[in-house]
């Protein structure tokens, strides 16, 4: 079965507590929170005040995916708001090794994010020390964007990489995740489904998650 963690960013923020509370009671296993800063991503999401309400009323674990710039400064507010998970961008880190390190240390899991362009092959000497690596498959800032064909290459690519690496790092998909592109993502090696408009816009959003978690 995948896991399944559905983006906020496509919730209802005039009524978050509904969308929060149907992700509670559904078979969602995670909660997956973008915050942008219109530096590094051209869209700004919404920061700490956010997280840390929704940590508050949130039952699932907090899968946070920063697209910032020097993500680094915010381990330690990151994990005293309660995030089971902290994902860096690749391309934002200059020093990835210790960043992932002092994730760890914060006593977070330790995710990297990869834009389109960027190859796996640059995570060949990290892959070991990573529980999880989000895969774009469409370009980071803005939801609802058309899935990019090639993201089913590289999940394999990945696959891959870590099974020859000995690495027991999961791997996530985000962007474009729906009905047709999900399935073909699973068979590809993908074991964590982010998707957030095609749950958020669903007449019967609990529904929908239940049939990605079958995947």
């Amino acid at each position: 079965m995948a896991i399944v963690s559905p983006s906020l960013l496509s919730a209802n923020f005039i009524d978050l507590q509904s969308d929060i509370d149907m992700i509670n009671k559904s078979a969602a296993d995670w909660l997956h929170m973008d915050i942008m800063d219109g530096v590094f991503v051209p869209n700004i999401s919404f920061g700490f005040p956010v997280l840390e309400a929704v940590a508050k009323a949130c039952t699932k674990p907090l899968d946070v995916h920063f697209m910032i710039v020097n993500p680094e400064r915010y381990i330690a507010r990151t994990a005293k708001a309660g995030a089971m998970m902290m994902n860096v961008h690749y391309e934002a880190c200059t020093h990835l090794n210790r960043t992932i390190q002092e994730i760890h240390e914060a006593g977070m899991k330790a995710g990297v994010t990869l834009n389109p362009a960027t190859p796996v092959s640059c995570l060949e000497d990290i892959i070991c020390d990573l529980d999880m690596v989000l895969l774009m498959s469409v370009n980071p800032g803005f939801g609802g964007q058309k899935f990019i064909e090639s993201s089913i290459n590289k999940t394999k690519r990945l696959r891959k990489l870590i099974a020859e690496s000995g690495s027991h790092a999961l791997i996530e998909v985000d962007g474009g995740v729906q009905g047709d592109t999900a399935p073909r993502l699973v068979d590809a090696g993908c074991d964590v489904l982010v998707s957030g408009s095609y749950v958020f816009s669903a007449s019967n959003p609990c529904e929908v998650i239940r049939q990605l978690k079958e995947l």
